[in-house]
C-alpha cells in the first residue's frame, strides 16, 4: 500500500510539472508563408485592415515576377474556432475600450500549435490601432518573415548532407547546413556549388570565400562586383554562357541584417541572369560575413530558376539555409536554448 501511494504521488507531481513547464500543443496547419489575421470586420474593411494588407501583401524585392510577401486570410473573432487555431501564423487584433488603455504589440510562438508565430494587438479604439500599425506594420512584417526562415533552418539542421557540409566546413572553417536533397556539383579551392534539381524548380547554393583586404568590402558596389567576378565561373548549358547580376530592371538591394545573435551580416538581393546565350535568371540572395578568426570574407548565396512559375516559397526555402551560417569563433560560442511557450498577453513588446 505505501509502494503504491508513493507511485500515485510521483505521477501527479509529474502531471503538475508537466502542466506547468510544458504546454501540449499539436502541429501547426496551413502552408509557409501564409498568415492569418484574427480581427473584427469593421476593422479590417477600413483603414487598419488596408494598412496591413498594404505590407503584407506588399510586392516582395528583386522579384521577376510579382509576388507577395504573405497570402492573407482573415475571420472575425467570433469565427475563431478550434479549427483554425492551429494555424502555422496568426496575427490577432483585439480593440476593446473597457480592457485596454494604450495600443500595445506583443510577439509568442507556439501558443496553439508548434511550430507557430502569433503577433497580437490590442487597443482601446480604431485610431489607437491605426496609430500602431503607422509605425509597426512593417516590424510585424519582418517578424513573420523571420520566424519562417527560422523554422526551415532548424528543419535544415536536422535533415542536412553531411558530406557537403563537412567538405564546406573543411574548405572554409565555417559551419553551414546543406539540405539532404542538395547535391555538390562543384567543388574549387574557393567556391563549392550545391545544386537541388529536382523537379521544376531548381535551387542552389554557393559558398565563396576571399581575403578580407579592403575597408569598403561591405558596400552593394563592391560586393556585386566580387559577386560577378566569382560567379562568372558558373556556366550555364549553352557553351561560352556565365552567370551575372541584373543591374538594370531590378537593381540589387543592400541591407544590413542581424544573425546569430545579433552578429553582423551584409544582405544583398537582387536577379541574376545568364549572359554570353543562355536565356535563363531568377531572384538571388546573399549573406556575407567576415570570419574574424582567418580575416577573410565568406559569403553564402542562395539563388533559384523557375521559369514561368511562382518562386516565393522555393526562394525563402533556400534563402533559410544561409541562416545556419555560423563563423568559427561563433561555432562553439553559441548554445541553442529552449524557451518556454508564453501567451500573446504575457510576451508584451
Amino acid at each position: 500500500m505505501k509502494h503504491k501511494f508513493t507511485l500515485i504521488l510521483m505521477l501527479t507531481l509529474a502531471l503538475i510539472g508537466c502542466k506547468n513547464n510544458d504546454k501540449i500543443v499539436t502541429s501547426a496547419t496551413g502552408t509557409i508563408y501564409e498568415i492569418l489575421v484574427v480581427c473584427n470586420n469593421n476593422y479590417w474593411e477600413s483603414e487598419p485592415g488596408d494598412t496591413l494588407r498594404a505590407y503584407l501583401e506588399a510586392d516582395m524585392p528583386c522579384m521577376p515576377q510579382m509576388e507577395s510577401y504573405f497570402s492573407v486570410s482573415q475571420v472575425s473573432w467570433a469565427n475563431f474556432d478550434d479549427m483554425l487555431k492551429p494555424v502555422r501564423n496568426i496575427l490577432l487584433v483585439d480593440v476593446n475600450p473597457q480592457r485596454y488603455q494604450a495600443a500595445k504589440l506583443s510577439y509568442t510562438t507556439d501558443w496553439y500549435s508548434h511550430p507557430q508565430a502569433v503577433a497580437r494587438i490590442t487597443a482601446p479604439s480604431g485610431e489607437a490601432l491605426q496609430a500602431l500599425l503607422n509605425e509597426k506594420s512593417e516590424t510585424i512584417r519582418n517578424w513573420f518573415v523571420r520566424q519562417e526562415l527560422e523554422r526551415q533552418a532548424k528543419f535544415y539542421k536536422r535533415f542536412c548532407n553531411h558530406e557537403a557540409s563537412d567538405l564546406i566546413m573543411k574548405k572554409f572553417g565555417v559551419q553551414i547546413y546543406i539540405p539532404a536533397d542538395y547535391q555538390v556539383i562543384q567543388d574549387d579551392s574557393d567556391l563549392v556549388w550545391c545544386c537541388n534539381d529536382n523537379g521544376p524548380k531548381r535551387r542552389d547554393i554557393i559558398v565563396y570565400a576571399y581575403p578580407y583586404t579592403d575597408a569598403n568590402t561591405f558596400t552593394l558596389d563592391y560586393l556585386t562586383g566580387k559577386r560577378d567576378s566569382m560567379l562568372h565561373r558558373i556556366s550555364g548549358y549553352v557553351d561560352g554562357s556565365y552567370m551575372g547580376t541584373e543591374y538594370k530592371i531590378f537593381p540589387p538591394q543592400y541591407q544590413v541584417v542581424s544573425v546569430n545573435d545579433n552578429a553582423y551580416c551584409a544582405e544583398v538581393r537582387g536577379l541574376w541572369k545568364m549572359k554570353g546565350g543562355a536565356a535563363m535568371g531568377g531572384p538571388f540572395v546573399q549573406h556575407t560575413r567576415l570570419d574574424e578568426t582567418h580575416q577573410r570574407i565568406v559569403t553564402a548565396e542562395a539563388f533559384v530558376y523557375a521559369a514561368g512559375q511562382k518562386k516565393r516559397n522555393v526562394y525563402r526555402q533556400a534563402e533559410a539555409i544561409l541562416y545556419t551560417l555560423k563563423m568559427p569563433e561563433e561555432i562553439n560560442a553559441i548554445k541553442e536554448v529552449r524557451i518556454s511557450a508564453q501567451s500573446p498577453e504575457q510576451h508584451a513588446e
